[in-house]
């Protein structure tokens, strides 16, 4: 026995929030959940990256189509006693912590309430938390989408499939506890049950969670089929899940998914249509419905657009001559079918040929007289056989009932127009009604996204103000710096002209001073010099004096008698050395 998986993907309007512990995949262990999301929303968000939001949107409502986001209940039933025991000891274990806070805190108070006395109203907690209504019971706003995959799998072989099943319908009349009593054999085994009901009349899905795959396939092959009592016809259809996943409608919920087929619904019984659970006959309109509610429907026309699917033989009426099959008249005499006169004349060339007068046509049957060369009332239908015969009338009963016959013709002429134009009408209205719809929804939705993009211009001007304002006092700071700058530059070019003008008188005054240097130092070397020559004779006179004092007194006496001869020739030799010796050697006579 071959079964298929389903990926059940429920789309959420953008402010609806989350069901908890609604996403499931069978493949958990090998893949992260980001993985999984990334890998569902491929197709999506390739088709809608790079586009506008305004193309987005209407990609999106272009998806959705007629389907509506309507209100769904989730009810979850867990079945696993130990989390109702863990939660009891919780809460046990949170009052006893309680108890001992409160106890310690009065013992705190009781401390301080000689030292700082409080009011009660401070020793209450600032907030208290509660909760209110089922918390097991969850609403949301959104579409269920239900996906078939391509792949089919055996129950004998061993092979990894899921361990969660699907029930696709439970009648409304089965309650909660009736649907306990139904899994009640394997209730151990039930990790928890979510009931979805949406806006289906008269039943809801139920998505059940086993421990392992094997009991999964225990309960599948025990109820699938079966009953869900002795009184009603309703079976169990079950199907094994693969992914149970959550997402917004803005992400592209809505666009269809790779390798997975979405199964429609049935028109009749309003169910999910699964050839793997259930015959589906499509018919020759296109539209698919469940065998069993074809069966059930006794009629041959389709039950969405009321399409024959199985229309009487029409004979197949041609012209005798040519085979044409437009514009045919029948010649009410011999039965002669030939085509009109503005196609190739046939019915005409047979009144010709054998002058039989009266032809209808087949189309309206309406009779034409060749010899009066116009349409003929006076022929009615027989109500025996059917046959066309001529109606006798005589007197004013004749006119009275040929007044009626044309009063009723009216009538039914009249009437039948006004049903056409009333149809043709209330079609045109129902068509700009929708066109209207349409309109609207993407008015609404332009107008969603003008108000966005207001608020994004609005919050993007606000952020450019404040820049504005920050840029213009940057550049009030800098222009106040470019000013004192350029003061200072200012000052700087004076300045500069002055010590340059100063360089120069300095630059004047000290060639002067190096002029004057220049000579004062010449004369010093001069003084110097004379002043050497004069500390040399200085010098010789003291030596020459010191010698003589030391000698004896004749020698002195001898010495001071003497003369010294100076020659020509050594003072003509050496002019520059001999200058001034004589007077030197004559001023130490004279101090001798």
């Amino acid at each position: 026995m071959s079964v298929s998986l389903v990926v059940i993907r429920l789309e959420l309007a953008e402010l609806s929030p989350l069901p908890a512990g609604f996403p499931y995949s069978a493949a958990a262990t090998e893949m992260s959940d980001e993985e999984i999301k990334e890998k569902s929303l491929a197709s999506a968000t390739a088709c809608l990256e790079g586009k506008a939001p305004m193309e987005k949107a209407a990609i999106i409502h272009q998806h959705i189509g007629r389907r509506e986001m309507t209100d769904m209940i989730i009810e979850t039933i867990k079945s696993n006693p130990d989390e109702t025991k863990s939660a009891v000891e919780g809460r046990k274990s949170s009052e006893a912590s309680s108890v001992d806070d409160k106890s310690k805190r009065d013992g705190q108070t009781k401390e301080c309430v000689e030292a700082a006395p409080d009011s009660p109203s401070k020793q209450l907690p600032d907030q208290i938390s509660f909760f209110s209504g089922n918390p097991s019971v969850e609403i949301v706003h959104g579409i269920m989408h239900l996906y078939k995959t391509n792949k089919m799998t055996s129950l004998k072989e061993d092979v990894r499939r899921s361990a969660m099943l699907c029930i696709l319908t439970v009648p409304a009349t089965m309650t909660s506890h009736d649907l306990m009593k139904f899994v009640a054999s394997f209730y151990e085994v039930i990790e928890h049950m979510k009931i979805i009901r949406d806006s289906t009349p008269n039943q809801y899905m139920v998505l059940i969670k086993f421990s392992t795959q094997a009991d999964a396939d225990s309960f599948y092959m025990a109820c699938n089929g079966r009953q869900f009592n002795s009184i009603e016809e309703d079976v169990c259809q079950l199907v094994y899940v693969e992914r149970a996943e959550v997402f917004k409608s803005e992400d592209g919920a809505s666009l269809p998914v790779m390798d997975l087929t979405e199964l429609p619904k049935c028109t009749v019984c309003l169910e999910r249509m699964d050839e793997s659970v259930n015959g589906i006959l499509t018919t020759v309109c296109n539209h698919s419905f469940h065998s069993q509610c074809l069966q059930r429907w006794e009629d041959t026309t389709c039950p969405v657009c009321r399409y024959c699917q199985t229309p009487e033989p029409v004979e197949e009426n041609k012209c005798f001559e040519c085979g044409v099959q437009e514009n045919l008249w029948i010649c009410l005499i011999c039965g002669h079918i030939g085509c009109g006169r503005y196609v190739s004349r046939h019915a005409y060339k047979h009144f010709e040929e054998t002058q039989h007068t009266y032809a209808m046509q087949l189309t309206n049957h309406r009779v034409w007289d060749y010899a009066g060369d116009n349409y003929v009332h006076r022929l009615v239908a027989s109500k025996t056989d059917g046959k066309i015969v001529q109606y006798e009338c005589e007197g004013d009963l004749c006119q009275d009932e040929k007044i009626d016959s044309l009063q009723l013709e009216y009538s039914y002429l009249l009437t039948s127009q006004l049903e056409s134009q009333r149809i043709y009408w209330e079609n045109k209205i129902v068509r700009i009604e929708k066109d209207t719809a349409e309109e609207i929804n993407n008015m609404k939705t332009k107008f969603k996204e003008t108000i966005e993009k207001c608020d994004n211009l609005e919050h993007r001007l606000n952020n450019l103000l404040k820049e504005k304002q920050s840029v213009e006092r940057k550049c009030v700071q800098l222009n106040n710096k470019v000013a004192k700058l350029s003061s200072e530059l200012k000052e700087e070019q004076e300045m500069n002209k002055c010590l340059r003008a100063n360089q120069v008188l300095l630059q004047n005054k000290l060639k002067e001073e190096e002029k004057v240097l220049k000579e004062t130092c010449e004369q010093k070397d001069l003084q110097i010099t004379e002043i050497q020559e004069q500390l040399r004779d200085v010098m010789f006179y003291l030596e020459t004096q010191q010698k003589i004092n030391h000698l004896p007194a004749d020698t002195r006496q001898e010495i001071q008698e003497g003369q010294i001869n100076i020659a020509v020739a050594s003072s003509a030799s050496s002019p520059a050395g001999g200058m001034g010796k004589p007077p030197r050697r004559g001023r130490s006579k004279r101090g001798k």
